[in-house]
């Protein structure tokens, strides 16, 4: 019988982050971390007995959370005894089956570039049957997984991944990926209020962390701003633009971490090299 591990204690944060050349104007500095001074996640367990949340997402079958929704449905059992709870310890995925499969060893760790378009969500599929990415990806990919999201209308960078792991580490704010915004949008605005969320601002009792903001140009009643942030809260450009009184008309995802859109066209993708991913892994250790 697996080990069980005993119930984990604290909260887990998942989310988005990005780094890249700006499209114009001055390059920005980055966002001051928000956590404490130094502070980086130890590295990542790969031997011994580890919990079945973790292998399975590390072989690419689903994120750690949607694993643990799977196990509470019944849908992953060991030897045939179904699991309930994402706590088992094993060490490899050997009898191992996920809505009655058995579970392929895990490939590989790969990282492709989309381009998202607007007017898709980043989601498997939609109950009010708007199109999603699955949608627009080329045929030929193996089953992939989107690092973090960008909500219907947003375009831009969307990394996508076969290994859960690496969505993990690209995703947790413990690891401050940087991420790069340029947002289109209508109304005034001065370079001194954009300062201001150096320091971080609370809107509705959500707290947004610090974000670097600069005013790009203005174009007749609309302005371009370019921003980079690290944490990834759920729809926070556009929040936080709103909250200074702005109406956000486009918004592009420019860079997650150092990879950017490079020349693809909406709708397309590009392998990460390799090299360049391992080099990047590195740099999270």
């Amino acid at each position: 019988m697996p080990r069980r591990a005993p119930p984990a204690t604290g909260a887990r944060a998942d989310g988005p982050r990005a780094d890249g050349p700006r499209l114009g104007g001055q390059r920005p500095t980055g966002p001051r971390p928000t956590g404490p001074r130094g502070a980086k996640p130890g590295p990542a367990r790969d031997t011994g007995p580890q919990r079945i949340a973790k292998l399975l997402a590390r072989a690419g079958v689903a994120s750690r959370r949607d694993i643990e929704r799977m196990i509470a449905e019944g849908r992953i059992a060991l030897e045939g005894e179904v699991l309930t709870t994402p706590a088992t310890l094993l060490e490899d995925l050997r009898g191992v089956t996920v809505d009655g499969k058995p579970v392929a060893p895990p490939a590989a760790a790969r990282l492709w570039r989309f381009h998202k378009p607007a007017g898709c969500l980043t989601a498997a599929n939609d109950p009010k049957g708007r199109p999603t990415i699955y949608d627009r990806l080329p045929a030929g990919l193996p089953r992939v997984m989107p690092v973090g999201r960008l909500d219907y209308m947003t375009e831009g960078l969307l990394l996508l991944t076969n290994d859960g792991e690496l969505k993990r580490q690209l995703e947790l704010p413990a690891t401050a990926v940087v991420r790069r915004y340029r947002a289109r949008a209508f109304g005034e605005i001065s370079q001194a209020q954009l300062e201001e969320l150096s320091e971080g601002v609370e809107i509705e009792g959500m707290r947004y962390g610090s974000i670097d903001a600069n005013l790009e140009r203005r174009t007749g009643a609309n302005c371009w701003i370019e921003l980079a942030l690290t944490e990834g809260k759920n729809r926070e450009v556009r929040r936080v633009l709103e909250h200074l009184g702005l109406q956000v008309s486009r918004l592009i995802r420019l860079s997650y971490g150092p990879f950017t859109m490079l020349d693809l066209a909406p709708g397309q993708v590009g392998e990460v090299q390799r090299e360049e991913l391992f080099r990047f892994r590195q740099t999270l250790k």
